[in-house]
């Protein structure tokens, strides 16, 4: 089989984020994780799949590279951080 675009599963403090997704989406997701556990012979169950596909996802589009680049720039070399409520600053994404 063909390598997987996700690797090993990294054990990170997770944040709680709920998701709805198409039937479709998670059936797929539920098929990609247990592709995942077979090929790196380590059990992975679909909901940790969503962090490193998102983080994939988001390294590799250009746009959002460029994007990012730019609000560095204007924030002085610091990464811009982005919350729901529209502030900046802390660590993370709404908890």
């Amino acid at each position: 089989m063909a390598r997987l675009k996700i690797g090993a599963i990294a054990n990170d403090t997770p944040v709680k984020l709920t998701v709805v997704l198409p039937a479709a989406v998670h059936r797929d997701l539920v098929s990609y994780a247990d592709a995942l556990s077979k090929e790196n012979g380590q059990a992975i169950e679909p909901p940790q799949l969503v962090a490193p596909m998102l983080t994939k996802f988001m390294a590799t589009d250009r746009a959002f590279a460029k994007w990012r680049h730019s609000q560095k720039s204007a924030n002085g070399g610091a990464p811009a951080e982005h919350h729901a409520s529209g502030r900046r600053g802390g660590d993370s994404i709404d908890r």
